[in-house]
């Protein structure tokens, strides 16, 4: 399984996120994405652990959490073939309203 944590404080850094989620276990992957264009974080990122029962207890207990002066929003992350962008992984939604 893949995590998705989205709002992220534009300060906050790999190691960090890392150092948040490795209370929880073993972290294989985290991907921190930055924009093309600009090259600045965009405010989310991606985390993946050894075990999928320690990903889920990390959701549980971390979302909703204020971290770095954010509340941040932690589920799991859906292909994106689920979706609507295709490829890779997405956090479910464009974000903006709606349903």
């Amino acid at each position: 399984m893949t995590i998705y944590i989205g709002n992220l404080s534009f300060d906050a850094e790999r190691e960090d996120i890392i150092g948040v989620f490795s209370a929880y276990g073993e972290v294989t992957n985290c991907k921190l994405p930055l924009d093309r264009e600009t090259g600045r974080k965009r405010g989310f990122a991606f985390i993946e652990m050894l075990d999928d029962a320690q990903e889920q207890k990390a959701i549980d207990d971390l979302q909703d959490v204020e971290w770095m002066g954010r509340s941040i929003r932690v589920t799991k992350a859906l292909p994106r073939n689920q979706s609507r962008n295709g490829g890779g992984y997405s956090n479910g939604g464009s974000g903006r309203g709606g349903n």
